[in-house]
């Protein structure tokens, strides 16, 4: 692959996009299926890798660079000159850039599973759902 500061060809661009998208698309239906197992805080920790594709699809389509290897949605975000995800969005990704942390470092993951009630999970299953669909539909968009 080639490094991010290198401009990318209109195919690789587009595999690029449509290889995040994909890959998005997938896992946010394995999200929903955890979610109805009850396995809140998978759910979560896929909620936040289903937002950090789709905003490396948006990337790649606006800078037409390869995107950074980074996991932090508030930095993938302020990439992002066209996409205008407003404050509240901003306060969204910053909550569940905490879930990749959270389920993957054993001194997280009991508070982390134990804090990942219905409720909890289902407050922020609907605001990621809501936020996937809008990047779906900007990243779908035509320039």
């Amino acid at each position: 692959m080639k490094n991010n500061h290198q401009s990318l060809g209109r195919q690789n661009i587009d595999e690029l996009i449509a290889y995040w998208l994909a890959t998005a698309a997938h896992d946010y239906q394995v999200m929903l299926k955890l979610f109805t197992a009850k396995e809140y805080s998978h759910c979560l920790f896929l909620g936040h890798i289903v937002l950090e594709k789709m905003l490396k699809a948006a990337v790649v389509k606006e800078t037409e660079k390869q995107a950074p290897y980074s996991h932090d949605l508030v930095f993938l975000a302020g990439l992002l000159k066209q996409t205008k995800l407003g404050q509240s969005k901003l306060n969204l990704l910053d909550d569940v850039n905490h879930f990749n942390m959270r389920a993957r470092y054993p001194d997280f993951k009991l508070k982390f599973y134990k804090l990942c009630t219905r409720a909890y999970t289902e407050r922020y299953l609907k605001q990621i759902k809501k936020l996937y669909s809008q990047l779906c539909q900007e990243v779908k968009q035509k320039k």
